[in-house]
């Protein structure tokens, strides 16, 4: 079974475009969608769809619209009431797949309820495989709250805690990856998120144009003591680098029509090749396959697995 949290869930609200963004103009959607989101509430649904065991914990009152979504879509989850709305946030796409964001920060956190949350998810993975702390922490939450939890899942489950994976950014993501105690096993950094890792946020286009020097900074971490580090690289695919290997893996091309989500479906693409026991590698292929399929659905729709096109992913080995 794999448990995500979601510290700072939403409702995901997505209006497609006729043209082109215009400031100040009135513009006339083509279609507008809404799901409940946040990145691991995404992947949750992505683990679901496939018939994969999984559990999203995140805080919500019991009747609140994201909550309702993800009972109609039968999405296990645990909530823990918070006493306000979760926030919405709004995407605009362009025919062209550009996308433009407006989060809403969402409701605060205090250390009350940081700390029922954080028992809430020991209790939830007490037989889970995988735990996955994925996307930004809200209002009144300290950036190490995923390190924080880390170590209070391993000091609570021993040696049956589970495989921990971090999906998030900025300062959060930093934290998690420098405390030892609550080093993740698996990290999934964008070509700019892996930049500022390793204290070169400067370089993050030339990441994002080099599988290679991708590779070599992913390598850093793993010398750090993180299992594996899934770098996404947009169109051109994805890098996976762990102690034994480095491997590059490409989509043939597809017709963009919404990128948001659609790295949450590589990364649950990536668990569910390794629930079936694939080779790091393997679980490479099924990354970029689901991202890829992910990304030429409207709104946040999460692909099926028999939707997904591995055959049509190309692997190349890096050698470091």
């Amino acid at each position: 079974m794999i448990v995500t949290l979601t510290a700072n869930p939403s409702m995901d609200r997505t209006v497609e475009l006729p043209g082109e963004l215009k400031r100040g103009a009135v513009i006339r959607a083509e279609r507008a969608v809404q799901d409940p989101g946040g990145k691991g509430v995404n992947i949750a649904r992505a683990l679901k769809v496939s018939d994969f065991e999984t559990v999203a914990v995140l805080p919500g009152d019991d009747e609140d619209a994201v909550l309702t979504s993800l009972r109609e879509e039968g999405v296990a989850f645990t909530n823990m009431p918070i006493g306000s709305p979760i926030r919405s946030n709004i995407t605009v796409v362009e025919p062209d797949g550009t996308t433009t964001k407006l989060n809403a920060p969402g409701e605060p956190l205090n250390d009350v309820a940081q700390q029922q949350l954080t028992r809430l998810l020991i209790q939830e993975t007490q037989s889970a495989s995988w735990l996955v702390l994925a996307g930004s922490l809200p209002p009144g939450v300290q950036s190490d709250y995923y390190s924080v939890v880390s170590r209070a899942i391993r000091e609570a489950q021993g040696e049956n805690a589970p495989l921990i994976a971090v999906d998030t950014s900025g300062n959060a993501l930093r934290d998690a990856v420098n405390g030892q105690d609550g080093m993740p096993n698996l990290i999934k950094p964008n070509s700019e998120e892996l930049a500022e890792l390793v204290g070169r946020p400067d370089e993050w286009q030339e990441l994002e144009g080099s599988v290679e020097q991708t590779a070599r900074t992913a390598a850093e971490l793993v010398e750090r003591g993180i299992d594996a580090v899934l770098a996404t690289m947009g169109g051109e695919g994805a890098v996976l680098v762990t102690a034994g290997g480095a491997w590059h893996a490409k989509h043939a091309p597809v017709k963009v029509r919404s990128t948001v989500g659609a790295g949450d479906c590589s990364l649950a693409g990536y668990l569910i090749a390794h629930e079936q026991g694939k080779s790091p590698a393997e679980c490479l292929v099924q990354a970029v396959a689901h991202g890829s399929a992910a990304a030429s659905m409207p709104g946040t729709q999460v692909p099926v697995l028999s939707a997904t096109t591995p055959e049509a992913v190309t692997l190349t080995e890096i050698n470091l």
